[in-house]
């Protein structure tokens, strides 16, 4: 048998009070990381701060963005069919909460010099991760403002700035929000969907093309700041945060026929963590993520071999 090991974990960035709520990827020979930096957890001066690194050892700025008065919140990255980099975030006026957040992108080529904002989706629906799949870009967007949009909408675009609503009414039930999502090699799409009213259970989503029908399974535990990806050999591992017992960020396994999470790995954290970034290189697993299991809320990286 061959067993999985956790093979580093180190701590990248601390440089502001408060930095949480990260994404990984790599891009044109370089590993680009973004996140948010502020003064707390929730604060009206939230920023997206990239850091890239060439080796994942020694890291660096690249950019810092801002809007005036504005809390910019978990950032996320991809690349479109273009090539560009895109990053995504939701943009909270505080001052006004909790009728106003509104997702905004932008786009890069080099991880430094970014575009202009450009305000994507409806407003307070939360554009939380964009997929693109067969040149469309796919995300889940919830509501932010009461209960009555406590739900999830399927959005879809063809450039990556104007979202429609693909399936208006995804999920209804338990407040719905965080999502992470990816496509199989035959086309069927699978969804790992967090909710955190009633039973506060995570759920499972299957769906076949044109993605308008999806089924749902239980998981049958809570899960907070869900990301995962299909590895070389079909497996879904993931990354999400734990509630049962003591709070912690874990490696995980999802069985896609039963929806079946397994717990595969704890990585250094308590409390107040998760929200990682996943990238399958040469075999191995690398994952950023924040924890505040030290002196301080910070980024960490992780690389991991199954």
């Amino acid at each position: 048998m061959i067993l999985a090991s956790l093979l580093m974990v180190a701590r990248i960035w601390d440089a502001a009070p408060h930095n949480a709520f990260t994404d990984l990827i790599r891009y044109r020979g370089e590993w680009v990381c973004a996140f948010r930096e502020g003064s707390r957890h929730v604060s009206p001066d939230g920023a997206i701060r990239v850091i890239t690194s060439r080796d994942g050892k020694q890291w660096s700025s690249a950019a810092r963005l801002s809007l005036p008065a504005l809390d910019l919140r978990d950032p996320k990255l991809t690349v479109t069919p273009r090539g560009e980099l895109m990053l995504t975030t939701a943009a909270a006026d505080r001052p006004k909460e909790p009728v106003s957040h509104q997702s905004m992108v932008w786009f890069s080529r080099d991880a430094r010099q970014w575009s202009e904002p450009v305000k994507a989706g409806e407003l307070n629906f939360w554009l939380w991760r964009v997929q693109w799949h067969k040149g469309l870009a796919y995300s889940v967007g919830y509501g932010t403002t009461n209960r009555d949009t406590d739900f999830a909408r399927l959005y879809r675009s063809a450039d990556g700035r104007t979202f429609e609503p693909w399936v208006p009414r995804l999920f209804t039930e338990g407040y719905p929000n965080e999502t992470s999502m990816l496509f199989e090699q035959d086309g069927t799409a699978r969804m790992l969907l967090r909710r955190d009213r009633g039973t506060m259970t995570g759920q499972w989503g299957t769906s076949r093309p044109p993605y308008k029908e999806w089924a749902w399974q239980d998981l049958g535990v809570r899960i907070g700041g869900p990301h995962m990806l299909q590895i070389p050999g079909g497996r879904v591992i993931g990354v999400v945060r734990l509630y049962d017992g003591k709070q912690r960020t874990s490696i995980v396994e999802i069985n896609p026929a039963t929806g079946k999470l397994t717990e595969l790995e704890k990585l250094p954290s308590n409390g107040d963590s998760s929200y990682a970034g996943l990238v399958w290189e040469k075999g191995e697993l690398w994952i950023s993520y924040y924890s505040s299991h030290e002196d301080k809320t910070a980024i960490y990286l992780a690389r991991w071999k199954p």
